[in-house]
């Protein structure tokens, strides 16, 4: 099977080829003198593009938060017949003061509250929680809360 082409079909072949790149050259032609025209404008605009999509970056990094919560769960003692740990007591030296303030603390009063129950000073309540942490061991509230609970200081 072969084909034929005509003069008249190879006419209009050579005629749509020449057309298309007529086209094409023109196209060329009309893209370099709109780069070389507007050639600052192209640059600035691309300039523009990076330091946008850069500032863009570098919110997201400065907006990601540093810090990761990790939530622990641990068990908690509860128990209606709490018997007070005296050997413990004992071994961290707590005075009666002492205790009686760690279970405050336990309570969830503040410093201030804490001195207006017991009717002291202030810096007497932070003179025993010192006392407390360096005894325990501590560092935080929530740190001697867990501790006095494991070792059976506080209920």
């Amino acid at each position: 099977m072969t084909f034929m082409i005509s003069a008249k079909n190879k006419q209009i072949i050579i005629y749509g080829v020449s057309l298309a790149l007529l086209l094409v050259l023109l196209k060329w032609l009309e893209w370099r003198f709109i780069i070389i025209d507007h050639a600052f404008e192209i640059y600035a605009g691309t300039i523009a593009l990076v330091f946008t999509g850069l500032g863009i970056w570098l919110a997201i990094k400065l907006i990601k938060p540093k810090v990761e919560t990790i939530i622990v769960e641990k068990t908690v003692f509860a128990g209606s017949n709490f018997v007070l740990n005296e050997a413990e007591v004992n071994r961290l030296r707590l005075s009666a003061r002492e205790l009686e303030v760690l279970q405050l603390i336990a309570d969830g009063l503040s410093n201030q509250q804490i001195a207006e129950r017991l009717f002291v000073s202030l810096n007497t309540i932070k003179t025993h929680t010192s006392n407390l942490f360096l005894k325990m061991e501590v560092e935080r509230r929530t740190q001697a809360i867990e501790m006095a609970k494991r070792l059976g200081l506080i209920p």
